[in-house]
């Protein structure tokens, strides 16, 4: 029994650092982009157009992922788009959290009416189909990054609250609550003191979660033209063009695509990791 759970703990190791150590090379990179990236990301050449990645012929120096149909360096954007990727996770990962966990810790723990109105919000709120309203949210707001931010964080509030709702019922029912009532701390200092530390890490979690969540939604609305200007490099927008000449230059369609999915599975990977970090069980 002891080695089986050594080996969940070895395990949720590996994945932290592994997740870790890409999401962090990640904000590094997109950070210092503009001294990373070998090329501007926006200049074009015609004559440079669709050269294939460094180790295949016909290859040019200093473009090591080829070029586009344009002769815009692959690498430089697909360093550049991890800029808009990141931020949009960061700003609308954070947002969501914070009203979603403070909607949920409330309604799971003061109960009464408090939660009966969250939960009929909630109820409400999820009937509506998330991707159409997210079209519907860009096609009113117009394209742009604050209007996917606002649009994540309107949709997925509801997927904190309803979780982290239900984390603060079941530490609602310890023994150290009622320990604390009893030694006359007010239900606001009970929920502050005792409920959010022991809810925190549930809320880590799902952060990384809805980070992850937020690099897909960003990338399908750039896929669409609803994100931020075409001429700005962002992954969704690089797959939506590499899509059209896939047989012709193929790079330009898969980069962009293995950094999105290596990033949603780092973020993916990250909250599992620290979920089985966190696990009272294996603690």
């Amino acid at each position: 029994m002891l080695d089986g759970k050594g080996a969940v703990k070895r395990r949720a190791g590996v994945r932290l650092w592994l997740s870790a150590g890409w999401l962090g090379l990640l904000v590094l990179v997109a950070v210092f982009a503009p001294w990373v990236a070998p090329k501007d990301p926006l200049a074009q050449d015609l004559f440079l157009g669709r050269l294939p990645p460094f180790w295949a012929a016909g290859a040019e120096p200093g473009y090591l992922l080829g070029t586009d149909s344009l002769g815009r360096d692959v690498l430089s954007r697909i360093i550049f788009g991890a800029r808009i990727a990141l931020g949009v996770a960061l700003v609308a990962g954070t947002v969501t959290c914070l009203i979603g966990a403070v909607l949920g810790v409330m309604a799971g723990f003061l109960r009464g009416w408090v939660d009966l109105v969250i939960s009929r919000l909630i109820d409400i709120w999820m009937a509506f189909p998330p991707v159409l309203f997210s079209i519907l949210l860009i096609a009113v707001l117009g394209p742009g990054l604050w209007s996917i931010i606002l649009a994540i964080v309107v949709i997925d509030w509801t997927r904190f609250a309803r979780v982290v709702r239900a984390e603060a019922m079941t530490q609602g029912a310890m023994d150290y609550v009622a320990s604390a009532r009893v030694a006359g701390r007010g239900r606001l200092g009970v929920m502050w003191r005792e409920i959010v530390p022991n809810v925190l890490p549930t809320v880590v979690v799902l952060l990384t979660l809805e980070m992850g969540i937020a690099v897909i939604v960003e990338a399908i609305l750039s896929f669409v033209n609803l994100s931020i200007s075409t001429d700005f490099p962002t992954w969704g927008g690089m797959i939506s063009e590499g899509r059209t000449s896939v047989y012709q230059a193929w790079w330009v369609l898969v980069f962009p695509l293995v950094a999105l999915f290596l990033t949603v599975l780092a973020f993916s990977q990250l909250g599992e990791g620290l979920k089985d970090r966190f696990d009272p069980v294996l603690r």
